[in-house]
């Protein structure tokens, strides 16, 4: 049985994001929305693409504004109005000034813009009454971004920011990598499909429609291939299929200790190395994760070599380690640069958190602002492996290590956000 940390650490090791030659694909910018980035993006364009105004105001040279007061105003010809989109027709000469507007392009001679709460008009001149500073809101070409750099680097999610520099840099088309394929399945002769009515001492089969929305979730696709019965040659088959199609596998249930869990055994019938068999943590201490060979049924060098997840076949010991492993995995071989590991944060515990002390402990709940502070709120009623009903609308699991059987209301406990994003 290995700690959650090195099992963490096993497994992201393990996981190979996608290749930039092999696994990307080309799509419109209006598409890219939570994408990732697969070639970095330069963009032939200055930002700004000339020097511009920051402010409404007047256009003006600094030398012939530099001294002047409300009491000692500076007068100044107006010679003409340029609003956002015009281009200047006039070379501001030395007492002269141009009615500019935000965005505005400035006028050649111009290299100051005083805004207009600092003037007064009086027909076609401008009486400025403070004194500015030199090249005071002139947004100069190229400042923000220089044409032919790097605009946005490789391995990153595209959000809404990103997706609007990118329509700014007139970058209509994106190379992109494709989203990871998951296959999932459910294992065991308990388990029924959501549309059939139950018989004694069967169970609904929920574990694969809750991992297909986490995994769609995660960006991801997710295949099904349904429920697979305790039979060794029908459960290596479908294995067969799975890591045939797909770039992550993940069955739940199977992989304990009993005389009808499989999982092991057709794994490394399959020649697949298993590198973690059993978690410190509750739930989701039977844990297995395993690769196969690199090398073809021919012997020839593969390129394709999925990652194993057989998860606990309990639902609630499925999600929490779906969040605390699976989820890390699945952004690192989306092509995400950093950011893969869980997010944790120290908040504080509304309610009393217990633990045996001998695994690192899961509790699910919700987090609330308390006066500007997150508190942890437990779920209500037990978080028994097997209980599902209370994960419903938590967003958080709060950690006991090894060791801590206690966490007092007000202590400071820490959490992990269940956030895809």
């Amino acid at each position: 049985m290995v700690s959650v940390s090195d099992a963490q650490a096993i497994i992201l090791n393990l996981v190979q994001p996608l290749d930039r030659q092999r696994d990307i694909e080309v799509v419109d910018l209006l598409t890219a929305d939570s994408r990732i980035l697969a070639v970095p993006v330069t963009s032939p364009l200055d930002f700004p693409h000339w020097d511009n105004s920051a402010m409404d105001g007047y256009a003006v040279r600094y030398e012939d504004v530099q001294h002047s007061s409300a009491e000692q105003p500076t007068v100044l010809e107006i010679v003409e109005d340029i609003p956002a989109g015009y281009q200047p027709k006039s070379t501001i000469q030395p007492g002269e000034a141009a009615r500019i507007f935000t965005g505005a392009v400035i006028p050649a001679g111009a290299d100051t813009v005083v805004m207009q709460e600092k003037t007064r008009r009086d027909e076609n001149h401008v009486y400025i009454l403070a004194a500015s500073k030199p090249q005071e809101f002139v947004r100069h070409k190229a400042s923000f971004y220089q044409a032919g750099t790097q605009l946005l680097p490789a391995g990153i999610k595209l959000n809404a920011s990103e997706i609007a520099v990118l329509a700014a840099a007139q970058c209509p088309q994106l190379s992109v990598y494709r989203h990871p394929r998951v296959a999932i399945f459910s294992t065991g002769d308990e388990l029924v499909p959501i549309d059939r009515p139950l018989q004694s001492g069967q169970i609904v089969d929920s574990n694969q429609y809750a991992l297909a929305a986490l995994v769609k979730e995660s960006g991801a696709e997710p295949l099904l291939l349904g429920i697979v019965k305790d039979d060794p040659v029908t459960l290596e088959k479908v294995i067969t299929q799975a890591v045939a199609i797909a770039d992550i596998v993940l069955s739940s249930g199977g992989v304990s200790v009993g005389d009808y869990d499989y999982v092991d055994k057709i794994l490394q019938s399959l020649s697949a190395k298993i590198h973690i068999r059993s978690v410190e943590m509750r739930p989701g201490k039977p844990l297995t994760v395993a690769t196969f060979p690199s090398r073809d049924a021919t012997n020839r060098i593969s390129t394709h070599s999925p990652l194993y997840f057989g998860l606990p076949g309990n639902p609630a010991a499925v999600l929490v380690t779906f969040w605390r492993f699976v989820l890390p995995a699945i952004k690192k071989i989306s092509g995400i640069t950093e950011g893969w590991e869980p997010m944790f944060l120290k908040v504080r515990s509304h309610d009393e958190l217990r633990s045996d002390g001998k695994r690192e402990t899961y509790l699910w709940g919700k987090l609330h602002l308390i006066d500007g502070v997150y508190e942890f709120h437990k779920a209500g009623g037990s978080n028994s492996s097997g209980n599902l009903i209370n994960l419903a609308q938590t967003d958080a699991l709060a950690v006991l290590p090894v060791g801590k059987t206690l966490i007092y209301p007000q202590e400071e406990v820490q959490v992990l956000q269940l956030s895809n994003g």
